[in-house]
């Protein structure tokens, strides 16, 4: 083999096990981390981490505990012990949202306490790959989860669980943040978990690699919003309030002027490097940029490209 050539998969060798050391030292700095249990309405309930991250929705009830989503494995003790502020209950079920590990995490040592986990086939999929993919930071790996954390049972279009006296709606949505992107409808307590299609600490995450698309996170959103009452109370994937629907079609509002300045700009026959420093998304970064890992560095290329933005080398 060529000197160079083996140099440069040496190099490449490192940095993904750079990449995921790194992952892994993250998560085991989350084991002390504190979460916050909000009540919502009805008998739906908020877990909260600080900063607002992978925020759990909770069904609690006679029947016990229907929880969306998991965090990430370190936090598991703490998530047990927040839920037993309020209950005493069995956690029975845990359904995934998406792939990413801030909503996944944590399967396996719930399934170890006896629930069962449940998400749509495309997320399940994800499982079986040999690392979970991160969108942020311009993209990341992490080792794949062990086979106990996968959904035992998968749906296609819709599940109903009937717990608690709710019949808890779980159903898929076009592909947003993922091609998996799961809505949980709680109807009788009026609350709706939107997974990480709607976040309000950044511009819409989506991930392309995992089948995330800028078309598909509008019409999940405008699914969102006609589902939505005046009433509703909206737990988002990532952020610091309970919401409603009023600032979820101001997120989506959000959305469609961004997409509309960048369309112009392309129609212009503007690059991605001119669209990149015409700033488009300047009058909502103040709102909308309070993730690091996700501004509209990001954000922008997606657009530009997802709206047939030039395909040249230099704009990549």
């Amino acid at each position: 083999m060529d000197i160079s050539v083996m140099t440069v998969l040496r190099r490449f060798i490192f940095f993904i096990s750079s990449l995921l050391s790194t992952q892994l030292s993250a998560q085991a700095g989350l084991a002390g981390v504190e979460l916050q249990i909000h009540h919502v309405q009805g008998q739906v309930y908020m877990i909260q981490r600080p900063g607002g991250g992978g925020n759990i929705g909770a069904l609690i009830g006679d029947d016990g505990v229907f929880l969306v989503d998991s965090l990430f494995a370190p936090m598991s003790e703490e998530l047990v012990s927040t839920i037993r502020e309020v209950t005493d209950g069995d956690i029975r079920f845990v359904v995934n949202t998406h792939i990413h590990i801030d909503h996944v995490g944590g399967n396996q040592n719930l399934v170890d306490l006896g629930a069962v986990i449940f998400s749509h086939e495309n997320t399940r999929s994800k499982f079986l790959e040999e690392r979970s993919h991160f969108p942020r930071n311009g993209g990341s790996f992490a080792p794949q989860q062990p086979e106990s954390a996968r959904p035992m049972i998968t749906f296609n279009d819709s599940i109903t669980f009937h717990f608690s006296g709710e019949e808890v709606s779980a159903f898929l949505v076009p592909p947003a943040h993922t091609d998996g992107d799961i809505f949980v409808y709680f109807p009788e307590s009026d609350v709706l978990h939107l997974g990480d299609v709607f976040r309000t600490t950044s511009y819409p995450i989506i991930d392309k690699f995992n089948g995330g698309s800028l078309r598909g996170t509008i019409a999940a959103l405008d699914r969102a919003i006609d589902l939505a009452g005046p009433d509703t109370k909206i737990i988002p994937g990532h952020g610091l309030e309970i919401e409603d629907r009023d600032k979820l079609i101001e997120f989506r509002a959000m959305i469609l002027e961004i997409r509309g300045r960048v369309y112009d700009m392309i129609r212009e026959g503007m690059h991605l490097d001119e669209i990149m420093a015409a700033q488009p998304t300047a009058p909502y970064d103040s709102t909308w940029e309070n993730d690091p890992g996700w501004t509209y560095i990001d954000f922008v290329p997606v657009v530009y490209y997802e709206l047939g933005g030039a395909g040249r080398l230099e704009d990549r």
